[in-house]
């Protein structure tokens, strides 16, 4: 009879022969092979010092996998790497990875990750190649129904994702966060710290606090940089992920992690906040009829100091549905925002302050997702739509230099703009001074005048600091110590749970911890055989303990789920409710606490897979 798995035992230890990193364009694909050899599968992920939970979650599977019989061959890139794999090239088995979204997410997020519209584009619209009518239907369903219809649509939704399985939820991590408040406050755990919201909602602590912290965080040495930071108020974060100060491109998938940044650069015309629309470079929109929106612009300006018009925002979905503007034979989408952007189907200046955009006949919540893309200056994009390669990599799609570009010098109109940065040390961004949040209104007294209308009053005048520097350290230590001593008001990326207890022992350094909609996940190629067949994928999905994961990978600063939209309980069904431990779709296979070989060997079988005499699994079936 094969030995259990052991919990412990596969998530011991994070050292991984991982196989070289290789080329990332076109190679041969390893799902499968020979029907009468053992069956292999490729998994990819980042290694441990970029995300050590990412590389315990493939531990783990790693470990199942092999206990039942499969060839596992491990992959470990860089990030930018691993994206550019599995959403530029789709070349992959197998990856894990943790979504880009930090707020919980409207369900018409799914529109995007799912649709078989999308099946041959890049990016993260649906790389996992799912194909299946039933989730299209359900799709277009939720988009056109409303109240109480548009609730049993995204349940249904959710219930044929979750059987389907183009990839296994594992978690919901808990956003960390480690923050001292000496100079700046307002770091709370409703919203994610270090996310838009959380940054434009900070405030300068009292004068007698930053007395009390500025001179005494690093041994009561004052700095040149302190001094700087006196007159000038800087806001320091440190993060281990360097992209940033490498790329500022707002739809380069690859290079976005959450995309907080990026998002100060550029403003959207509208924000979701707290679980409210909001209107942020649109001072307003109306519905005129059932497809078309007109929307009324703030008086605002690019960071080079050219006004934003209404032309832009109509550039913009453009751009979106194609970067090649026509210049190359087969339309270049956006490998970001593609399931918001598409909702538009044509887009009309009306003057230079008003903009209609039609869309199709979808309920006032999805229309409102269409509006929240960020708006890209005309006459900055509109010279990059030439066909585009990028040295040392081979893309199995046509690109536009619009994609591939790192956007040195952005330009936007958000609350902040670029001054300065070091690639893989430092990037320095400023308040925009010109910005509509910071514009006081013509009338004091009145909150609600132009040109800030409409915007909650926390942003008001906001930002609170005149620069904002994000230092890269090599890792969440370093990071955090930073932060204990002083020399840093806040991490930038989410903490690993190790760096918990040297937070909790420092006197000047706090924790804040929030449950982010970025949820941790197995990524499935269903384009390849046997991956292609939903009945491998629910099998494989059994092989994740995510109870065991959630407390021993995440020290229990996480929350196992099996729906995608599990941040925002009011949306999950009850067939979908995690149960005192237990998948409600697809059981792990439990054997008091260790992993049922013969459970899974049996499951498999019963799918048509068959063992050899040593008990490998053989490839399709045979």
């Amino acid at each position: 009879m094969a030995r259990p798995i052991s919990r412990r035992a596969a998530l011991t230890g994070l050292g991984l022969a991982a196989a070289s990193a290789g080329c990332l364009g076109r190679t041969e694909n390893i799902a499968g092979r020979d029907p009468h050899s053992q069956l292999t599968l490729e998994i990819n992920t980042t290694p441990a010092d970029a995300d050590p939970n990412g590389i315990r979650i493939v531990r783990q599977l790693e470990e199942h996998l092999t206990a039942v019989g499969v060839d596992v061959r491990l992959n470990t890139v860089g990030q930018t790497d691993l994206w550019r794999k599995v959403l530029i090239n789709q070349n992959f088995d197998v990856y894990v990875g943790q979504f880009v979204e930090t707020d919980p997410f409207d369900p018409d997020a799914l529109y995007g990750l799912t649709h078989s519209r999308f099946v041959a584009e890049p990016g993260w619209q649906n790389p996992f190649g799912l194909t299946e009518i039933a989730v299209d239907d359900l799709l277009e369903r939720q988009r056109r129904a409303t109240a109480g219809e548009r609730s049993d649509a995204v349940a249904a939704l959710q219930e044929t994702v979750c059987d389907l399985q183009p990839f296994s939820v594992v978690a919901f991590p808990d956003a960390l966060t480690a923050v001292q408040e000496n100079r700046f406050e307002g770091w709370t755990e409703d919203r994610q710290p270090v996310s838009v919201s959380g940054l434009l909602g900070l405030d300068r602590a009292p004068p007698e606090d930053e007395s009390a912290g500025d001179g005494d965080a690093s041994g009561g040495n004052a700095t040149a940089a302190d001094a700087d930071d006196e007159s000038e108020r800087v806001l320091r974060l440190v993060t281990t992920d360097d992209r940033i100060t490498q790329n500022w491109n707002p739809i380069a998938a690859e290079f976005r992690r959450h995309g907080t940044f990026t998002g100060l650069l550029y403003d959207p015309l509208v924000r979701a906040d707290e679980g409210s629309i909001v209107p942020w470079l649109a001072a307003d929109w109306e519905r005129v009829d059932a497809t078309a929106v007109d929307v009324t612009l703030r008086d605002a300006r690019w960071h080079d100091g050219e006004p934003v018009t209404a032309d832009d925002v109509a550039f913009t979905y453009r751009f979106l549905r194609d970067t090649s503007l026509g210049s190359v034979e087969t339309p270049v989408p956006t490998p970001r925002f593609r399931g918001r952007s598409s909702l538009v189907e044509d887009e009309r200046a009306l003057d230079d302050a008003t903009v209609r955009l039609t869309l199709p006949d979808v309920n006032d919540r999805v229309a409102a997702r269409a509006l929240q893309v960020p708006v890209l200056p005309e006459h900055v994009w509109a010279d990059r739509t030439e066909a585009a390669t990028i040295a040392g990599f081979e893309f199995d799609f046509e690109t536009t230099e619009a994609v591939v570009s790192n956007n040195p010098d952005p330009v936007g109109s958000g609350p902040l703009r670029f001054v300065e940065a070091t690639a893989e040390e430092s990037v320095v961004f400023e308040r925009n001074p010109d910005h509509f949040l910071v514009r006081p209104a013509p009338d004091a007294d009145d909150e609600t005048a132009a040109p800030r209308a409409g915007i909650p009053p926390r942003y008001h005048g906001k930002p609170a600091f005149d620069r904002l520097r994000v230092e890269v350290l090599p890792s969440d230590i370093s990071a955090v110590e930073a932060v204990a001593e002083g020399l840093a008001d806040a991490t930038a990326a989410n903490l690993g749970p190790a760096s918990v207890p040297r937070i909790g022992r420092s006197d000047a350094a706090r924790l804040v911890s929030g449950r982010s909609a970025a949820f941790y996940h197995v990524g499935y190629n269903t384009r390849r055989s046997p991956l292609s067949n939903p009945r491998f994928r629910a099998v494989v999905a059994r092989l994740i303990d995510k109870a065991a994961l959630v407390d021993e990978a995440f020290d229990g600063y996480a929350k196992a789920a099996a729906s995608p939209l599990a941040a925002s309980p009011d949306a999950v069904p009850s067939s979908l409710a995690w149960d005192d431990g237990r998948d409600p779709v697809h059981p792990f296979f439990d054997d008091d606490g260790s992993l049922d070989v013969a459970a899974a060997r049996e499951a498999f079988r019963g799918i048509g897979y068959r063992f050899d005499d040593e008990g490998r699994l053989l490839s399709r079936g045979q």
